[in-house]
């Protein structure tokens, strides 16, 4: 595994819980020589994720949109920053240099991320492995939801299972790297 696509908050949250989970996700990243691709910006956990990656002397690579970068909430102290034309590039672009997908807490941006790479594995665009790690049990009510849609027949058993959901950076690198 060479890289791995982060989705995550522009925001910090209300608990240090979710900062620090970044810091986490990055040593393990770094710590297994797999590079980050996330949105590039500079601002909430993806900031921090980014800074910690670089700090620890880790890759670092930002996909960001042209009216982001605008608005100057690009990162510009990455090993690489990538400025497109909309979101839906930027989504294109963070798959084709992802060998996987794992999605820290965030907003409505965050949940559009992992529905469409989730989207994507489930009509065959891809076989990468797609995580979220649960920090302060952030993601219960989307594993409730998922489990609904496969209580009424709307998703497949099977394929909900392919969406890790773990406390645990270091697991979900772990299950990765076994893959």
């Amino acid at each position: 595994m060479k890289r791995i696509a982060v989705f995550c908050g522009s925001k910090v949250g209300n608990h240090l819980l979710y900062q620090q989970a970044a810091k986490d996700l990055a040593r393990e990243m770094v710590a297994n020589d797999i590079g980050l691709v996330f949105g590039g910006g500079k601002v909430g956990l993806m900031g921090i994720i980014a800074d910690e990656m670089m700090a620890l002397q880790g890759e670092a690579i930002g996909v960001i949109p042209e009216k982001l970068m605008s608005l100057e909430v690009g990162h510009k102290g990455l090993s690489k920053l990538i400025v497109v034309n909309d979101m839906h590039e930027r989504k294109a672009k963070m798959n084709e240099l992802s060998d996987g997908f794992i999605c820290l807490a965030g907003g409505i941006g965050t949940l559009e991320e992992i529905f469409e790479v989730f989207t994507w594995a489930h009509i065959g665009y891809h076989q990468k492995p797609m995580a979220v790690i649960n920090t302060n049990q952030f993601y219960n009510p989307l594993n409730s939801m998922l489990t609904h849609l496969v209580s009424e027949g709307f998703l497949e058993r099977e394929f909900k299972e392919k969406l890790l959901i773990e406390e645990s950076p270091q697991k979900v690198i772990d299950n990765f790297l076994a893959q």
